[in-house]
């Protein structure tokens, strides 16, 4: 069942991936292809970083809508759709960060006693 929860935060770290891939940062690629892994892991650090890394990512992705979209502005296209789908996706990415404030994952990630 915590599999289910994670599938939105893979999602979006997926498209985070691809959206770091068409603008050429492979390490950046790697390191969300890395994280993705990490969730495997049952430690505490694990829904921290990936947390700071999915808002982050949204922050990212408004950035580029912002200026994608002025862009097209500026050239007379058209760019609604483009703040539509580039704003969900800024949205999703973000609100996938709640996904470890669930009872589940919290007890998945705690920390191991020692």
């Amino acid at each position: 069942m915590a599999f289910a929860l994670l599938v939105p935060v893979i999602i979006s770290l997926l498209v985070l991936g691809a959206h770091f891939f068409r603008n050429g940062y492979m390490l950046l690629v790697l390191a969300t292809l890395a994280l993705i892994a990490c969730l495997a892991a049952r430690r505490s650090w694990v829904p921290r970083v990936v947390q700071v890394v999915l808002v982050l990512g949204s922050i990212e992705q408004a950035r580029t809508l912002v200026a994608l979209a002025s862009e097209r502005q500026d050239s007379g296209e058209p760019y609604l759709r483009l703040v539509i789908i580039l704003g969900t996706v800024a949205l999703v990415t973000a609100l996938s960060a709640l996904v470890f404030e669930t009872a589940r994952l919290k007890r998945r990630y705690r920390r191991a006693l020692s």
